[in-house]
C-alpha cells in the first residue's frame, strides 16, 4: 500500500454543494443498500471483502464493526472470519433493524452506539474496522482516537473510504457520473434527493488519503498504509496499534 500525489481543493465546487437540509441515515435506509451497489456498480462488495481481509484477526479473536449501518461489512467479516465474535455498532436504529434481518447477521452482536463515544472497554478487540463512515462524522480524529483506544496492542485498525480522483480526466469523468448523473437516479428512486445530493459533496470535502493517513498516525496508530481501488475512487487505510 502507498500513498500518492496531493488532493484535490476541499472546498466542494458549487454544483455539488446539498441543499441546506440535515442529512439523515434513517431517511435513507430502506433502499440504502440498493442504491450503494448500484452506486458502485456491484464493486462495494469486493471493497468490504478487502477490508474485512485487512483485519487478520487471531483465532478466536474479537472485531469491531463500527458505524454498522446496514450490515454489510459485518456480514462480510462473519464470512471471512468465521468463528469470531464481531460486534457491531451504529447510532442509527432504522439502518440496524435492517441489517439485523438479513441472514446469519443474528452471529454478530449489535450495539447502538455513538463513535466519538464507544460504550466499550479499553484493548478488548483484535480489529477494528470502519466502511464509508468517516467522511459523515463530525469528528474524524475523535473517533479515531476511540477506534484506537478499544483495540489490543498490536490490533489493527481499517478503514475504507471514498475518494476524489486525482488524474484530471477521470476527475471530469467521475463529477458527472457522481456529481450530476447519480444523484439524480438515486434521489428519484429513493425520494430523498437531498440525500443522495449530500453524498459526492461528502466524498469531495473529505481528507485526502495521505491526510487520513497523517491523522491516523497522529492517534498513535503505526505502521499505517493505504490502498488506492477503483481508479483511485476509494482508498483502504490499515494501521496498527503500538504496545504503548
Amino acid at each position: 500500500m502507498a500513498a500518492i500525489g496531493s488532493g484535490p481543493s476541499q472546498r466542494p465546487p458549487e454544483s455539488i454543494r446539498p441543499a441546506n437540509r440535515p442529512f439523515s441515515f434513517a431517511n435513507v435506509a430502506r433502499r440504502y443498500d440498493l442504491l450503494n451497489h448500484l452506486m458502485s456498480l456491484g464493486r462495494d462488495r469486493s471493497w468490504r471483502e478487502l477490508a474485512a481481509e485487512a483485519v487478520t484477526l487471531p483465532a478466536g479473536g474479537r472485531v469491531l464493526d463500527v458505524g454498522a449501518g446496514t450490515g454489510d461489512m459485518t456480514l462480510a467479516l462473519l464470512r471471512r472470519w468465521p468463528g469470531r465474535r464481531v460486534v457491531s455498532i451504529d447510532p442509527t436504529v432504522e439502518m440496524m433493524r435492517i441489517g439485523r434481518r438479513k441472514p446469519d447477521a443474528d452471529r454478530a452482536r449489535w450495539m447502538q452506539g455513538d463513535g466519538l463515544r464507544l460504550p466499550l472497554p479499553d484493548t478488548y478487540f483484535d480489529g477494528v474496522v470502519s466502511a464509508f463512515v468517516l467522511r459523515n462524522v463530525s469528528d474524524v480524529e475523535g473517533v479515531l482516537v476511540e477506534q484506537r483506544r478499544v483495540v489490543r496492542p498490536g490490533g489493527r485498525v481499517v478503514c475504507l473510504e471514498m475518494t476524489w480522483p486525482r488524474t484530471l480526466g477521470f476527475r471530469t469523468l467521475f463529477k458527472l457520473y457522481f456529481s450530476d448523473l447519480m444523484p439524480h437516479i438515486t434521489g428519484t428512486l429513493s425520494g430523498q434527493h437531498a440525500a443522495y445530493r449530500y453524498l459526492p459533496w461528502s466524498v469531495h470535502r473529505f481528507m485526502a488519503p495521505e491526510e487520513l493517513k497523517a491523522t491516523m498516525e497522529r492517534v498513535g496508530l503505526r505502521n499505517v498504509r493505504y490502498r488506492m481501488l477503483m481508479l483511485g475512487t476509494v482508498a483502504l487505510h490499515v494501521g496498527e496499534r503500538g504496545s504503548v
